[in-house]
């Protein structure tokens, strides 16, 4: 494994942390971790299994016997439950309107936040997520904060969704269930979205990826640089 940072990227759903850490990671030769897409795989597989979203016992017995992995690919990073392509799946509707609730389940956050944190051990990732900063790897020594409006959130989420060819969704449906994921995702009791204290703030609204990236590769190689 390459040898480098941890880079902590938090931020509310469709901000465009998958992204940018995506190429953050590939430009530093650095591992690339989408937490996002592993509490979506467990939803799914519990979804495929008629599980209440309620059901928290049964749902946590799952996330511990379930194995997801990760294969880089262009245009996206491809992702399996149980060596079982998922990648379009988990970015199904059904899945984004339950993911909240099992990513609320504080013994499938435990066993998530475990597997995270092996990846991470070593240095040299890039993570995204929602608790990243604050309670995946607390001492990371780069921290940044995505946010972005609800209507730019959504706007990029309905133009991703139609290139990926799901168009079942309007744009208005996205922005409505984007506010309704910043609101579960701020006050769930278990690891709430926040920003970590010493977590740089980055507004992309009016940013283009490419100019996300370059903010936060400044931040990484003056860290690098502090750090040497």
């Amino acid at each position: 494994m390459t040898m480098g940072l941890q880079v902590a990227i938090d931020g509310p759903a469709s901000a465009g942390k998958s992204t940018v850490a995506k190429r953050v990671a590939k430009k530093f030769g650095y591992v690339y971790c989408d937490t996002g897409a592993m509490y979506r795989a467990v939803t799914l597989a519990a979804l495929q299994q008629g599980l209440s979203m309620t059901d928290t016992e049964r749902i946590s017995e799952l996330a511990k016997q379930i194995k997801i992995t990760f294969q880089p690919a262009e245009p996206e990073q491809r992702v399996f439950i149980n060596g079982q392509e998922v990648t379009r799946d988990i970015r199904l509707p059904k899945v984004a309107k339950n993911v909240s609730a099992v990513a609320a389940i504080p013994t499938v956050r435990q066993e998530m936040t475990k597997q995270q944190r092996q990846i991470a051990a070593e240095g040299g990732i890039v993570m995204d997520g929602r608790d990243i900063g604050t309670t995946v790897l607390p001492h990371a020594p780069v921290k940044i904060f995505m946010v972005a409006t609800a209507h730019e959130r959504a706007r990029r989420r309905y133009l991703e969704n139609k290139q990926k060819g799901i168009t079942t969704t309007s744009l208005e449906e996205l922005q409505r269930a984007i506010e309704l994921r910043d609101q579960k995702d701020s006050t769930r009791k278990v690891s709430p979205l926040t920003q970590a204290s010493d977590a740089i703030r980055l507004d992309t609204t009016n940013l283009t990826i490419d100019e996300v990236v370059a903010e936060i590769s400044k931040i990484i190689k003056k860290t690098e640089k502090h750090l040497a």
